[in-house]
């Protein structure tokens, strides 16, 4: 089986070579390469700008895929968790933010299993009810690891430790060398989460499902470090595997 793995779209935000259009819809090629290279179908989920349109396209867009991957991007707005923005935040887009918070509601209800990266994971916890530090240099005093590196992504930076009974340990061992290119990150864990990566600062850097092995998020692009380091693709193959599972 070669289950069908939905990747919500990016937007961008300036006009591209090859489109002149500003907002294009967009999913990074690596996360679709990673996809393939475990035997998955990406397809990807273009947001709406309307209010009126997200339950509806949340609804017909739920029976097309067997697991979702949420990726990395732009800050999320934070009247999603009840807050106002704070100078440091950077830029926001509220219409996906809005949709990805719906459809991982919608993909959890259903039993869909769930990998989030980056901002996938922060939106991953807002969704179920956790917060974010807007920015961690100047909302988190215990913050002393750069977090957004100056080195190209693909090249590791710092250290994170898995916990024990993890599914982040058992993938990936105890002592993980990583990626890291953000400046937001997990306050709240939400309730239903638990933390199962931290950096040597504390900053939040992996969390999964409380009672069952549905959910799994990292806070760094293993994307960006698969062909280099072999076991980062096995993030990708344990959402295929828990697909299958989901779908059989």
């Amino acid at each position: 089986m070669h289950p069908v793995i939905a990747i919500p779209a990016d937007s961008l935000t300036t006009p591209s070579a090859a489109i002149n259009l500003n907002q294009a819809d967009y999913s990074p090629h690596m996360i679709k390469n990673a996809l393939i290279a475990c035997k998955a179908v990406p397809i990807v989920l273009p947001f709406p700008e309307v209010d009126d349109a997200v339950t509806p396209l949340v609804d017909h867009y739920i029976g097309l895929f067997d697991g979702l991957l949420l990726p990395g991007g732009p800050d999320i707005d934070p009247t999603l968790y009840g807050e106002k923005p704070i100078p440091e935040l950077g830029a926001v887009i509220y219409p996906e933010d809005r949709f990805e918070v719906a459809l991982v509601r919608k993909a959890i209800a259903a039993g869909k299993p769930l990998f989030a990266i980056c901002r996938g994971m922060q939106v991953l916890n807002v969704a179920l009810g956790g917060d974010l530090y807007q920015d961690l240099v100047t909302e988190d005093p215990d913050s002393r690891i750069r977090h957004a590196q100056a080195a190209s992504g693909q090249y590791p930076t710092h250290h994170i430790k898995t916990m024990a009974d993890s599914r982040l340990k058992m993938l990936l061992g105890e002592r993980v060398y990583v990626n890291s290119r953000h400046h937001q990150a997990i306050r709240r864990v939400a309730p239903s989460l638990k933390v199962t990566a931290v950096a040597e600062d504390g900053v939040v850097e992996g969390v999964e499902s409380r009672d069952s092995h549905q959910l799994v998020g990292v806070q760094w692009h293993p994307e960006n470090l698969w062909e280099t380091q072999p076991s980062q693709l096995d993030l990708f193959a344990d959402l295929v595997a828990r697909a299958i599972a989901h779908a059989q």
